[in-house]
């Protein structure tokens, strides 16, 4: 399980992940890494709440913030 407000960020990480309660923030580095990080975080209690592009050219970033739900919870509904 991780832990709330915590950055597990290592030098050799392929993307950098960060919690804050119910959240979990993913920094993609190429946009490659985007559907594979959505393919294992979209759960029955995980969904994609917002989904952001930074800066430009090499430099570009993809960060995917997802929502953690508990059962009780309702998640949205599916386009």
């Amino acid at each position: 399980m991780m832990r709330d407000n915590v950055v597990y960020n290592r030098p050799d990480n392929k993307v950098m992940v960060k919690t804050n309660n119910d959240y979990i923030y993913i920094i993609c580095h190429r946009e490659d890494q985007v559907q594979p990080v959505l393919d294992r975080m979209n759960t029955d209690t995980c969904f994609l709440s917002d989904y952001e592009e930074w800066d430009e050219d090499e430099d570009m970033k993809w960060i995917l913030t997802f929502k953690v739900t508990d059962e009780f919870e309702e998640l949205p509904e599916k386009n």
